[in-house]
């Protein structure tokens, strides 16, 4: 059976392709069945203030936006879930456009910086553990 992905790009030592379009990281934040639905009592997502931003700025060269379906954890309903080379970390209950523009000036400062920064102080009060540890 012939692969239908295309030829991959090596990375010296690792062996392993990579992407062209290496972000730094990547935001995924959710608009699904709860998430944003203001119709259903739960504060807004301010998705075209988000795309806005970042397709006028260029963040998406350094931190990927992506406005996801349902994300799954419905009770944390306005959740964010940030993805690095050092691991997810997730983040909900968001009810306040502050922590939306704090994430809009993290994505910025990493752009700016060329580098990975920590994610803001006001984000943190949001963060919650996704999954169950498994013995």
């Amino acid at each position: 059976m012939a692969s239908s992905c295309q030829p991959a790009i090596e990375r010296p030592g690792l062996g392993l392709p990579s992407t062209k379009r290496a972000a730094i990281a990547q935001v995924a934040c959710c608009v699904g069945c709860c998430c944003g639905r203001t119709d259903r009592g739960f504060p807004a997502v301010p998705v075209e203030r988000l795309k806005a931003v970042w397709k006028e700025e260029k963040l998406n060269r350094t931190v990927q936006l992506t406005i996801s379906g349902c994300l799954g954890p419905c009770d944390m309903a306005n959740v964010i879930l940030v993805m690095t080379a050092a691991g997810t970390e997730w983040f909900g209950g968001i009810d306040d456009d502050a922590v939306f523009e704090a994430v809009i000036d993290w994505a910025r400062a990493c752009q700016a910086a060329e580098a990975l920064l920590p994610l803001p102080a006001v984000i943190d009060a949001c963060r919650f553990k996704r999954f169950t540890e498994v013995a």
